[in-house]
């Protein structure tokens, strides 16, 4: 939660306060002087690093003690830290955002900071309508310069999409209100999207402890976090098996916080001083953990298939019980049977209705049955053999787990990876639909496979390993969201609905999921390439089409 959306804002009013507010001068102190700092130099003296330096003014000897703003601004991780100084290198360091800074000697003031309404970004706000933004999206954090609503300088190039961004768009007002939530379904995700994994984590285990789950129950467990939120504390943590800031006491609480700022350092040195060993040990349980999560949903999913079943009269039932029937089925010209028939269920004491084809006679209706009950047979064995293998899978990743947690050293962990060839999951062969089926979610419309990524990574992995140069690709125009791939089959047209369905997934796994109407991007994939140097998850996209579709989900 150190970049989350509630953690940022209370961020800010500490900032204003050391950056507008605060003073180290005894004579202006005594005389409750307040001068605002200036920004006095950018640098970057690491590849995803950025230093900022504020204060009173260059070359004075009573001037305010340096304030410093170190960003980190990774793919995988990015945060900030205000460490006490920051030693510049003499080489391999090089000057940023001069044309913002100002002159020698007249450096901009600051006039404030900021955040923004439901968005991870803050703002320092410079004299002569000059604006910094961190911001940290997902995988695409940058720093970003503006004058007045115009970007005029940023950190990462490479982000090419964030030089048409807007100052004024960065404020998303939503309403968050329980006719909203009503409107919802009752899914509180859409209504914030900024909780975050940890805070959703945190309702998701209130809600289940509730004897009672109802709508109104939820909405009480959800203003409840808003009002914790709301609170100057901060915990350090550890969440999905790493260090994490958070502003709810949730798991260990290693140490707890009242100033956001210190509580920001202290995550940042504890997060960026893993060991090798910890760090790949708390991915690899990550990835354990998901794959148990998976094996969990795939296996109620394989159960509830089989209640089903067993609830419901088998196609060899009905086969018999219209065969047993025949004298009560009503006779048709040319012995052709009705649509419908109600008859007697002998297998449950009670009166069925079962549909006919009305061109074929009772007998050949019921030879129907009877083929189709081979197949369910066939399938219900598949069902069965599913679930073995599902359960077998939860007990292995749950020995695999206990056998890392013992694990002391990185050689016995790498050790133990390559002989289990734990991140290969070689239980699935590469490109195999079984391996996909576990990669990726997976929607089938009339025959034809739609994929889709599930996070910036494995979009990677989906574009560009598990999909072919005819294969339909699509994404929601101009927002982080998931890549979607539509199966060629040899031959094949791409239907019109099934390109339609994927776009709809496509709109609700983005960030236009709450939107009334998404475009999205179609394309063949070979229209669609990867340059070396861009984030994850992000591709150049040479020839489209774009199809306007309200988003649904699964």
């Amino acid at each position: 939660m150190h970049t989350n959306y509630y953690f940022l804002r209370q961020l800010t009013q500490a900032l204003q306060l050391r950056l507008l507010g605060s003073f180290t001068n005894h004579l202006k102190a005594a005389e409750g002087v307040q001068t605002p700092l200036r920004f006095m130099e950018c640098y970057s003296q690491d590849r995803d690093e950025v230093v900022l330096v504020f204060a009173e003014a260059k070359g004075k000897v009573n001037y305010y003690k340096p304030f410093y703003i170190k960003a980190t601004l990774r793919p995988d991780f990015s945060g900030l830290m205000f460490p006490d100084r920051v030693q510049r290198a003499r080489t391999n360091s090089v000057d940023l955002f001069e044309t913002v800074i100002g002159s020698e000697g007249s450096e901009r003031a600051i006039v404030e900071v900021r955040s923004f309404l439901n968005e991870r970004c803050l703002a320092i706000v410079l004299e002569e309508g000059f604006t910094l933004v961190f911001k940290f999206f997902g995988n695409r954090p940058n720093l970003l310069a503006f004058y007045q609503d115009q970007v005029v300088d940023l950190f990462n190039r490479q982000l090419v999409t964030d030089e048409q961004l807007k100052l004024t768009a960065f404020d998303r007002p939503i309403d968050q209100s329980y006719e909203a939530f009503e409107r919802v379904g009752f899914d509180h995700r859409p209504l914030f999207p900024t909780f975050g994994k940890l805070v959703n984590r945190w309702i998701e285990e209130q809600w289940q402890q509730a004897d009672l789950k109802t709508p109104q129950l939820k909405w009480a467990i959800i203003q409840d976090v808003l009002q914790r939120l709301e609170q100057p504390q901060y915990y350090l943590t550890r969440f999905e098996h790493k260090p994490a800031l958070s502003l709810l006491p949730y798991g260990h609480v290693e140490q707890e916080f009242t100033d956001p700022i210190e509580a920001t350092n202290r995550f940042y040195s504890r997060y960026n001083g893993l060991s090798t060993f910890e760090a790949e040990k708390a991915n690899l349980l990550r990835l354990l953990d998901k794959r148990q999560k998976r094996a969990e949903a795939q296996l109620e999913s394989t159960l509830q298939r089989m209640i089903l079943r067993e609830d419901g009269i088998s196609h060899e039932q009905m086969g018999h019980i219209l065969m047993a029937n025949l004298h009560d089925i009503p006779s048709a010209p040319g012995a052709r049977s009705p649509e419908r028939v109600t008859l007697y269920d002998f297998y449950h004491d009670q009166s069925v209705t079962l549909k006919l084809k009305p061109d074929l006679s009772p007998q050949k209706n019921a030879e129907n049955f009877y083929r189709k009950a081979k197949n369910e047979k066939i399938e219900e064995q598949h069902l069965t053999d599913l679930i073995a293998t599902r359960e077998a899978d939860m007990e292995r990743i749950g020995q695999q787990k206990q056998a890392i947690a013992s694990l002391q050293t990185l050689k016995e962990l790498r050790r133990y990876i390559k002989q289990n060839e734990l991140l290969t999951d070689g239980s699935e062969k590469a490109g195999t639909p079984q391996a996909m089926d576990s990669l990726f979610k997976q929607v089938v419309v009339d025959s034809f496979r739609i994929l889709i990524g599930r996070n910036a990574k494995n979009n990677d992995l989906l574009t560009q390993r598990y999909s072919y140069k005819d294969d339909l690709w699509l994404h929601a125009r101009d927002v982080a969201g998931s890549h979607v791939i539509i199966k060629y089959q040899a031959g094949k047209p791409f239907p019109k609905h099934v390109i339609e369905r994927a776009a709809e997934l496509a709109a609700w796994y983005s960030k236009r999921r709450t939107d009334s109407l998404c475009p999205v991007t179609v394309t063949p994939k070979k229209f669609v390439r990867k340059p070396k140097g861009l984030a994850e998850g992000q591709v150049i996209v040479e020839k489209e089409d774009v199809v306007l579709v309200v988003p649904r989900g699964e």
